[in-house]
Order: structure tokens, then C-alpha cells, then sequence
């Protein structure tokens, strides 16, 4: 691999409950992770990136980490780990593993010593535990609210068992919140990424990493009605608006827990590590953050070397939305000598392959279910979603790809209530149908149980009927199938080294369209409604079928330059 592979890898989010089940548990697991690399090789990804596996309740489906140098159960052991590193790293395949430093679950040791200890204690200075409000302490110490819906404080019942001290969770209660001004903390996640980068990690996702520094006396905050659950600029319908990426960067315009300064001084002392390990060890920053040039920060010279592109995510298939966006992008992070990201579907967001048709609003975090308005028919969400993700895989710099999308897999809509199992579910009282649509198990083979998910069992999410027509075995070496347009799509991008080449807009096409030159490579991506004449040049790839020279609506072709 060469120099610097970050910059321009094409990397495969695997979820691990819902990849591969070995022993017929319904869960996924790191043996069926290592049983399934060969797939992976196959369709030509150079790294991928493992949700958490640590020990857990499972609370929050894995980050609500326990322990976080050992492996669940439920996933293997620690021998099974090293088996899939070494596999992965024998077939070229790096390995990115989840780091969640905001907070930890309530089982983890630290935190049931710090409810056995009393108020001021050492035990209790690692988490975030103040006193309440009111005559009697019985009013949380501020009004903020928890990501997924409730309050973000919980009262605990101390050791004598009166009422005492209220612990902060900007998740479940089940998740309590670091308080990273303490050494300790900082000095344990130091060992952390250290017992892992020992054992041959290429690097870490590090989840909530605009989070962990709150502002100074925790202020009261009232977000936008608007706003994403990640403090994000929220979702939207494609409404035909162009993104505008520039909102006001003042500090009392923004959440007193997001994006504080404090975790840059974390990031840079993490890099001083890192970069004591060969290889290029990588920092990948999940930063919810607006706009683009604040994203920026998280990856100067001296921090981290990725951030999430989520304003790209979030950017609806809207042809001048989309070239502000990547124009801004490209800008933000080239300022800083860092590559841009795309990535357009996560474990966290509906599926693009719905997500890019719907009609109406749909913040991040909210989820999609029955009720649910706009949405697109499965034909019309994957059509626009293989174009988007030609158009994305042909942009300079490092693409993400969450596992199941090169199936063609969209959000699962009518997943039965009592089968839900995303904490937002829950603490909304069913307002918020949450993340599960997103993380339904994959379907590899057709005809056999659970889709070849596992051998035996049921699945932990139900797996829908008409997933059996997108099963990797009936897609592999089809002609025109989403599976065989990514891998084409990923061979292409390598042969012409489009990660490491530079975008020039190609004039002279409509507003409707996204047109532009990468190195040897013509992309031509038709957002609007009337089909498009293409240039000369034989065509190298399409998403979608072509009348002779003409592009369709919902289409994106390469073309040889």
C-alpha cells in the first residue's frame, strides 16, 4: 500500500451485529467477520471500520463499552479478534476499530465504584456528577437534553440510600459522560489506544469526538427545533434548495456540549502517540459540527487525519446543493493539508437508498417507520442512490461505504414495534422510531436460513422478505447489479487513481447537472427530471442504463476524458 493510504482508501463500515453470525446466535461476530473478508476483497475496499466490540450491556447496541480492552461474548474473544486482524492484513485489508471516549456504561468498574463513593470523591471526578437545583436537589443541574429524546441527567440513590448527586448522559442513562478535565481519564484512554495499537490496529473511528469538553458551568441550551440529534445542521427533504454551508460560527451559537476547543488539546496528544507506531496509524473523527472550515479543525496537521464529511451526507440530490458542498469541502480541508471525506450512509442515519428519495424532513436520528411521511418507492430510492454513490466514489480524497449499501439495501421501514431496539425508540415513547432501520442483518445468500446471515436462529432485527432478490450470491458477477456496479465502480477508481486527483467543473451542462473532470476520468451526474445528452468519450461506468448517448434523470455516467 502506498504512502499516506488514508488520503484517498475507500473504507467499509462494517456494524459487526448485523455482518456476519458464525455460531447461530442471531447475532453478528468476529468469526463471521473472518469468514466473509474474502467478499470484501473481492469488492475492492482497503481498510475496514469495526463498530464496537468490547464488553457491553448492550444498552446502546455496543457503545455502552464496560471494558474497553476486551472483547464481548456475544462477538468472540480476544484470540478471535487477532484472528481477523491477521486475516484481514494477510488479504491487504486494513483495520479500523471504534473508540468511544464520551462516556462509558454504567457496568463499566469505574462508574459502579463511583456510585459506591460519596460526593467529591476521586471515584466520582471521573464522571460528571453535580448536585441538583431546587430546595431539595431535586431538579437536574441544567436543562439539557439527552440525544436520544428525555432529560440528559439522572439522579442516583446514594449508598445510605437518600436521594443524592444527578451523573450526565448525553445518551441513555445507561451512558454516563466522561469528565475529561480529569487525568485519569486521560491517562486510561492513553493505555487504551495503546493495548490496541500493540496488538496491530491500523487506527481508530473515534465516535462523539466533537463531544467529551463541556462549556465552563455547564450553561442552560435550547437547540434549534431543527437541529440533528448529533448537533449537526438536522436533515431535510430533497426540496430543491441548495445546501448553504456557512452558518454562524460564533461559540454562544452552538451547543455548550459539541465542539468545544478543549478536545483539540485530546487529539493532538493522541497524535504524539499514534505517531510513535509505523504504519500510519489513523485518527477518524465523528464531528457533528457546522460549518465545514470548523469541521477542518479536527483534522489540522497535528490532530486527526479524517473527519466525517457530514455535511455531504446530509446534502440533498440537488445538483448547485451538491457542487456548493463539494466546492466548500474540498476548500475546508485543503486548507488545513488534509483529504476530504464522503460518505453518504452509517449505522447512525437512514439508508441513502431511501434517505435521498424521501419527500418530507427528517432530522438525523429520528429514524423512519410506518408512519412516516415521503417515501420514495424502492425502484426510485435506489436509482437516485447509485448514482450518488457513483458520483461520490469518482470525488478526490477517501470515500466511506456502510456495509450492505453495495447490495442496494434500503432503510427498513416496517420493522414490528416489539422487535425495535434502539434506546431513542424507547426513551421517545415510539415518537422516534430511531436507528434499527439501518442495521437490520445483511442478506449473503438467497436461499439459505436467515438469508446466510447465521446458520441457526433468528436474527436480532427481522430481516425483511424482499431482501432475498438482494442477497450478495444473486448479485455477484450480474451484470447492471448494484453489487457489480460498486466493485467496477472501486476498480475504476483505483486504476485511474481518482482519490488522489483534482476536480474541475465542466461547464455547459444545465443547472440540473454535476459535471466535472477527475484526472482522465469525465463525470456526468443528471439530479433533474429530463434525460441529458453526454459528451464524447467512451463510457467507463454508469449507474444506470443509458439510450445510446443519453443520461437519464437519477443517473451518473464516467466517461474516458
Amino acid at each position: 500500500m502506498t504512502s499516506e493510504w488514508w488520503r484517498t482508501a475507500a473504507i467499509y463500515q462494517i456494524y459487526p451485529r448485523s455482518f456476519a453470525d458464525a455460531n447461530g446466535d442471531g447475532m453478528g461476530d468476529l468469526a463471521g467477520i473472518t469468514s466473509r473478508l474474502g467478499d470484501l476483497q473481492d469488492l475492492g475496499i482497503d481498510a475496514i471500520w469495526l463498530s464496537p466490540f468490547y464488553t457491553s450491556p448492550q444498552r446502546d447496541a455496543g457503545y455502552d463499552v464496560a471494558d474497553y480492552c476486551d472483547v464481548d461474548p456475544r462477538f468472540g474473544t480476544l484470540a478471535d479478534f487477532d484472528a481477523m486482524l491477521t486475516e484481514a492484513h494477510a488479504r491487504g485489508i486494513r483495520v479500523i476499530i471504534d473508540l468511544v471516549p464520551n462516556h462509558s456504561s454504567d457496568r463499566h468498574a469505574w462508574f459502579q465504584a463511583a456510585l459506591a463513593a460519596p460526593a467529591g470523591s476521586a471515584e466520582r471526578a471521573r464522571y460528571l456528577f453535580r448536585d441538583g437545583l431546587g430546595p431539595n436537589g431535586d431538579v437536574p443541574p441544567n436543562n439539557w437534553e439527552s440525544v436520544f429524546g428525555g432529560p440528559a441527567w439522572t439522579r442516583i440513590v446514594e449508598p445510605d440510600g437518600t436521594p443524592g448527586q444527578w451523573y450526565l448522559h448525553l445518551f441513555d442513562s445507561s451512558q454516563p459522560d466522561f469528565d475529561w478535565t480529569n487525568e485519569d481519564v486521560r491517562a486510561e484512554f492513553r493505555r487504551i489506544l495503546r493495548f490496541w495499537l500493540d496488538r496491530g490496529v491500523d487506527g481508530f473511528r473515534v465516535d462523539v469526538a466533537h463531544g467529551m469538553i463541556k462549556a465552563d458551568g455547564l450553561p442552560d441550551w435550547t437547540p434549534p427545533a431543527d437541529a440533528g440529534s448529533m448537533g449537526g445542521a438536522g436533515g431535510g427533504a430533497d426540496v430543491g434548495v441548495p445546501l448553504e454551508p456557512e452558518i454562524s460560527d460564533e461559540p454562544g451559537d452552538h451547543a455548550p456540549y459539541w465542539g468545544q476547543d478543549g478536545v483539540h488539546e485530546i487529539y493532538r496528544d493522541w497524535r504524539t502517540l499514534l505517531d510513535e507506531y509505523p504504519g500510519e496509524r489513523i485518527l477518524a473523527a465523528e464531528a457533528w459540527v457546522d460549518p465545514l472550515p470548523r469541521v477542518a479543525k479536527w483534522v489540522r496537521p497535528d490532530e486527526m487525519h479524517q473527519a466525517f464529511n457530514f455535511a455531504y451526507l446530509e446534502t440533498p440530490w440537488n445538483a448547485a446543493a451538491l457542487r456548493t458542498v463539494i466546492d466548500a469541502s474540498i476548500e475546508a480541508f485543503g486548507e488545513v493539508g488534509a483529504p476530504s471525506t464522503w460518505v453518504l450512509s452509517n449505522h447512525d442515519v437512514v439508508r441513502h437508498a431511501t434517505r435521498l428519495s424521501v419527500t418530507e424532513a427528517n432530522p438525523q436520528g429520528h429514524g423512519l417507520g410506518p408512519r412516516s411521511k415521503g417515501l420514495p418507492s424502492f425502484e426510485a430510492g435506489l436509482r437516485r442512490a447509485r448514482a450518488a454513490t457513483a458520483l461520490m466514489l469518482a470525488l478526490p480524497g477517501s470515500s466511506y461505504l456502510y456495509q450492505g449499501e453495495e447490495l442496494g439495501l434500503p432503510e427498513v421501514i416496517h420493522l414490528p414495534d416489539d422487535a425495535r431496539q434502539d434506546p431513542t425508540w424507547f426513551r421517545t415513547g415510539g415518537e422516534r422510531y430511531g436507528r434499527d432501520g439501518c442495521r437490520v442483518p445483511l442478506p449473503w445468500e438467497a436461499d439459505a436460513p436467515n438469508y446466510g446471515f447465521g446458520p441457526a436462529g433468528d436474527p436480532w432485527l427481522p430481516q425483511p422478505d424482499e431482501w432475498r432478490e438482494l442477497a450478495r450470491d444473486r448479485q455477484r458477477g450480474v451484470a447492471g447489479s448494484t453489487l457489480s456496479m460498486y466493485r467496477e465502480a472501486l476498480r475504476l477508481r483505483r486504476e485511474h487513481d481518482l482519490g488522489a486527483g483534482a476536480l474541475e467543473w465542466l461547464p455547459g451542462f444545465g443547472e440540473p447537472v454535476v459535471a466535472f473532470r477527475n484526472g482522465d476520468v469525465v463525470v456526468v451526474a443528471n439530479t433533474g427530471t429530463e434525460p441529458v445528452q453526454l459528451p464524447g468519450g467512451d463510457v467507463l461506468l454508469a449507474s444506470g442504463e443509458l439510450d445510446d448517448r443519453t443520461l437519464p434523470a437519477d443517473t451518473t455516467a464516467w466517461l474516458r476524458a
